[in-house]
């Protein structure tokens, strides 16, 4: 049995994602910065799936910058934030991406002050803390938090951060990556000047995502080289990638009560099987709290000793089941996962993590399959 429960890393494509992709790529070839009827007709595919896909964060067209991903997206936007709006303080938190956490790492090689807000155990950050480092002088700030923990799946309260950015005349930057087409968000009413995405993690192509970057900011070009995107990201624009991303989100979003709830339900399913089968199992973060982490992923800290639990990734790997150690953008490091060991009990630190993200596509019977390997592996 081949079961994928790593939907936070990627998620398969939607059959309708794929049928619009082909289509474009056979139909629409043309270049869209081309004059002519070909490059016109590809122009105005481009700007309608700009138009629908901005439509969903109560955006404007022109506030959307289509980029390679998530990664592309977050360098190019806090990196911007410094370059050209004269930030010279980044608040963040140890527990962000490493698309984030890495720029912000060269970014202080050249002077620019970096901050860390405290958080929790579970992975929250502690909004006194963010208003004490934002009033402490009066430098231009940048505040860069991710809206869902990729990780352990803590949702952040963006509207509330939003507010105290807006109150101390700051600049707020959320990676979205694992939010978008998961949760409605509206970029106006949580005060949201930059904001990340990826089309790959709400069964979209890789390869593809977005920038939303508030008209109101001015930003100057990332890339060089073109006048595509406004001016911003020289280079011709993937077409076919960008018009799969629209039919994904449009997907996600007409569906997301519908499919919504039923991953919810698996999640739930999950929580309880295991806790069946482990009793003593730990939840890292708020994972287990639907009120307080994402519907589409648990992590949990597994009761096995840790000679044992070094065999643990390639037995479920032979058993045919896919999740993650940590995030799979690091899940073949030997250093552990920089988010687990930030907020683990000492106590737990030797037990091993694992994530399992859940999509549409998942079933119980997979879930009563994983609980069996585990059960037979303990």
């Amino acid at each position: 049995m081949q079961v994928y429960f790593d939907n936070a890393a990627t998620t398969p494509l939607r059959d309708e994602v794929v049928d619009e992709i082909k289509n474009c790529l056979l139909e629409t070839f043309g270049n869209p910065s081309s004059t002519h009827s070909f490059g016109r007709s590809a122009k105005a595919k481009l700007e309608n799936a700009r138009k629908n896909i901005a439509s969903y964060l109560n955006a404007s067209s022109q506030e959307i910058i289509f980029t390679s991903g998530g990664t592309e997206s977050d360098n190019m936007l806090i990196r911007c934030a410094v370059k050209d709006l004269d930030v010279t303080t980044i608040i963040s938190s140890k527990l962000e991406h490493h698309a984030v956490l890495h720029t912000l790492d060269d970014l202080e090689s050249d002077g620019v002050i970096i901050k860390n807000v405290k958080t929790n155990t579970k992975g929250q950050i502690d909004f006194e803390d963010l208003e004490n480092l934002l009033k402490n002088d009066d430098s231009k700030k940048l505040v860069t938090l991710m809206f869902i923990n990729n990780e352990i799946g803590t949702i952040l309260d963006i509207e509330r951060v939003g507010l105290i950015c807006k109150q101390y005349n700051s600049l707020f930057h959320t990676d979205a990556v694992q939010g978008v087409a998961h949760y409605d968000i509206d970029v106006k009413k949580n005060n949201i000047d930059f904001l990340s995405a990826a089309a790959h993690k709400f069964h979209g192509p890789k390869g593809v995502g977005f920038s939303y970057v508030n008209k109101n900011c001015g930003i100057n070009p990332f890339i060089f080289g073109g006048a595509q995107e406004r001016g911003l990201r020289a280079g011709t624009e993937a077409l076919p990638n960008i018009l799969g991303m629209e039919k994904a989100i449009t997907i996600s979003y007409k569906n997301l009560i519908k499919e919504k709830k039923y991953i919810q339900s698996l999640k739930d399913y999950f929580i309880k099987s295991i806790k069946t089968i482990l009793p003593n199992v730990k939840f890292n973060g708020c994972s287990s709290d639907p009120n307080e982490s994402t519907y589409t992923l648990v992590n949990v800290a597994l009761p096995i000793a840790k000679e044992k639990a070094a065999l643990l990734d390639f037995h479920l790997d032979l058993k045919g089941i896919a999740c993650s150690k940590g995030s799979a953008c690091q899940s073949g490091s030997s250093q552990g996962s920089h988010v687990i060991n930030e907020i683990q009990e000492k106590k737990n630190i030797d037990w091993p993590s694992l994530r399992f993200s859940f999509s549409k596509y998942n079933s119980k019977e997979e879930i009563d399959y994983l609980m069996k390997v585990l059960k037979e592996f303990s």
